[in-house]
């Protein structure tokens, strides 16, 4: 093959047969050589920069939906007045007005409070689990109080507007109540309702010449399946501002 090649056979005027033309080298065989050794080294050096570039960007990113695993979320509570009902007193962020704050479970619906239960029973804000309404959490507020009660004549009072309260009350198979003072001095009343059917936990405070009361209730199979959420709901209750 090597004659192939010879610039004297291809050029000869006594051959009798045309010249075969140079032989084109097989694409397929190439291939692999041109993909191995045809890159310069300086190409390759970029390329392994570039790859560890965005390794360590990935690596210092934090996740962009990192909240969205949460299985709660922040209500803010104005406690408006039924004479502002609809309206929060001008201001357009119910969290810049806030005056308390509870977590609510991932998937609860709210229910919207009437002019006249905020009017009557000092109704602020409730919500519920639609899969079974009577497992939720409300808050009531009630003006003109500086300071706390004793922890019972508290209780029976709250009862007195409160219906279901009073029932599960004169129903229940215990009734615990503590005090607990928060990081900011805040006292608050803990109570603990265990009925026949139903399970009741209960935060009252004083704040801004106001008594908070914030209720988690639920069925008794609810409150046996659901504890560790309404615990931590009942918790996450506290005055703001």
């Amino acid at each position: 093959m090597a004659t192939i090649f010879s610039p004297s056979a291809i050029l000869s005027p006594s051959s009798s047969t045309p010249p075969k033309p140079p032989l084109i080298p097989s694409l397929t065989k190439s291939q692999p050589t041109l993909l191995t050794t045809n890159k310069s080294p300086s190409t390759a050096i970029t390329v392994t920069a570039a790859a560890a570039t965005v390794a360590a960007i990935l690596s210092t990113i934090p996740p962009s939906f990192a909240d969205a695993t949460s299985p709660f979320y922040v209500y803010y509570g104005t406690a408006a007045s039924a004479a502002n009902y609809g309206g929060y007193g001008g201001n357009s962020s119910k969290k810049d007005s806030a005056e308390y704050i509870y977590d609510v479970p991932d998937g609860w619906k709210e229910r919207l409070v009437s002019k006249v239960e905020k009017g009557t029973n000092g109704t602020d804000s409730e919500f519920y689990n639609p899969k079974k309404k009577s497992e939720k959490e409300y808050l009531t507020y009630l003006a003109g109080f500086r300071q706390l009660a004793p922890k019972d004549a508290v209780l029976n009072n709250l009862a007195l507007s409160d219906v279901n309260l009073q029932d599960l009350i004169s129903s229940a198979d215990s009734v615990r109540s503590e005090e607990r003072t928060d990081d900011k001095g805040q006292v608050y009343y803990v109570y603990e309702i265990d009925g026949v059917g139903a399970h009741s936990l209960i935060s009252v405070t004083c704040a801004n010449n106001k008594l908070y009361a914030h209720f988690v209730n639920a069925p008794t199979p609810e409150w046996n399946r659901d504890q560790e959420t309404l615990k931590h709901i009942h918790e996450s209750f506290k005055t703001v501002g």
